[in-house]
């Protein structure tokens, strides 16, 4: 679709080096005529002043009438990453336009493509989809942080003929490119999947206590061997497992902390620098995003909510929906592209109570996953983990070096799996080990774990 043709002025007409140089000697010309009271000099030096005004004002009132297209291939990159920006420019004028430069519009976060020539358009071809009167260009764009982009508009800048003036104008709208956070690869046979499955085999038969569980398929690596239908195997000569019938979307949840009320805005800890991006906030989106697309793979609606409040999801409006294959892992990934960095400051939250997510008519029984990326939490934000937990089960928090020594011992005390992540790096590994053997301890002791084992870690 082609954009509007208006070229809105970016830049006053301003004198190019040659320009200037110009209007130095006319006027050291004009001192010198003065002086001598010579007329030969005096009109050099009118002619030297005179070009380059007369130049500015010629760019000033050139007005050319272009048309933009901008594609990216692909539109949605990943962090790190790079993505194709291809620019259809098309000549609507009946003259031809020539002699300009072309620098395409991105954020002081990106690093645009060098100023280069703009090749020559003829004058527009009405009969012709594509002939003299269009060129295309085409850069590469090199996205480091998650977020959405605005990529645009055009820049063209217009110099006279002798080149003393030139005039930069802005052609056409911009561009969103969607930058998603990086994704980890998580292991299907470890971590919180054996768990999770558990769950969904225990939440199906509650729900449908006489069903028969008669669908048999191969055995496959990662199953668990309570799943084994040994009758089938022994009459098929190979492993083979049950494959309950689905009646319904197995649900997981996702809490994300995305306030960092935990320690005053001055002393949130900034890796990349004062202006930079929250690093433990950044880690905290990949881990969710690493988690969610994990269980959208595996067929779960997954819900991905606020921790300030958990009533509202990622996205606006209610969080209930969740999301769910096929097409949730795309939108998953662009709401956390367009989630916001850390406010700061909690605002106002209520505490959530531990009936209002059980999941309705599931009852207290019939409790979903629900995994909790932590940045910098205060008290507040652990007690309201601490009512979700009845509704939850497998519970694990994902904690980043943020995270306080006393917020992990309140969630510890609440039966919540406090796993520490220092960096993407550790995500596949802290993933692995969330289902690793722990000493049994009564609910609410406050039990610490063993040093040794892999994913617990003491409170400093």
């Amino acid at each position: 679709m082609w954009h509007p043709r208006s070229a809105r002025i970016a830049t006053w007409p301003r004198l190019t080096r040659r320009g200037a140089t110009l209007v130095i000697v006319g006027v050291l010309l004009l001192a010198v005529s003065l002086w001598f009271d010579s007329r030969d000099v005096l009109v050099l030096a009118f002619v030297g002043i005179a070009m380059p005004a007369v130049a500015a004002l010629f760019v000033a009132l050139r007005k050319p009438s272009l048309a933009v297209t901008r594609r990216f291939a692909p539109p949605v990159v990943e962090a790190g990453g790079s993505t194709g920006v291809a620019l259809v420019i098309k000549n609507r004028s009946r003259r031809t336009f020539d002699g300009a430069h072309w620098r395409d519009g991105v954020p002081t976060a990106l690093t645009a493509a060098p100023e280069a020539i703009l090749p020559a358009m003829g004058p527009y071809e009405s009969m012709l989809p594509s002939g003299d009167d269009t060129v295309r260009v085409e850069y590469r764009l090199r996205m480091p942080r998650r977020g959405v982009y605005p990529i645009g508009p055009l820049r063209v800048g217009i110099a006279d003929p002798f080149g003393l003036a030139r005039v930069d104008r802005d052609v056409g709208t911009a561009h969103e490119v969607v930058v998603t956070p990086r994704v980890t690869p998580l292991d299907t046979a470890l971590g919180s999947a054996a768990s999770v499955d558990g769950v969904l085999n225990g939440l199906q038969l509650r729900t449908h206590p006489n069903s028969d569980e008669l669908i048999a398929r191969e055995y496959r690596y990662g199953d668990p061997l309570r799943r084994v239908n040994w009758a089938a195997t022994a009459r098929r000569g190979e492993l083979m497992v049950r494959e309950e019938e689905q009646r319904g979307d197995p649900e997981a949840r996702i809490i994300l902390d995305t306030t960092l009320a935990g320690r005053a805005k001055q002393a949130i800890h900034r890796r990349d620098g004062d202006d930079g991006p929250h690093f433990g906030f950044e880690l905290g989106v990949e881990v969710a995003a690493s988690i969610g697309m994990h269980l959208l793979e595996h067929g779960y609606r997954v819900r991905c909510d606020r921790l300030d409040d958990p009533e509202r999801g990622l996205a606006s409006g209610e969080s209930g929906a969740g999301y769910r294959m096929p097409g949730g892992d795309r939108l998953l990934l662009e709401d956390l592209a367009r989630l916001d960095g850390p406010s700061g400051s909690a605002g106002a939250r209520t505490q959530p109570s531990a009936g209002a997510h059980a999941g309705g008519s599931r009852g207290r029984d019939a409790r979903m996953p629900g995994f909790a990326v932590l940045v910098d939490p205060d008290e507040h934000d652990a007690r309201s983990l601490v009512a979700l937990r009845s509704s939850i089960e497998p519970a694990v928090v994902f904690a980043t070096e943020g995270v306080s020594g006393g917020i992990v011992e309140l969630l510890e005390k609440a039966d919540w799996r406090v796993v520490r992540v220092r960096r993407a790096a550790e995500m596949a590994s802290a993933w692995s080990g969330t289902t690793r053997q722990q000493p049994a301890a009564p609910r609410g002791t406050g039990a610490r774990r063993t040093p040794a084992e892999p994913g617990a870690h003491d409170a400093p």
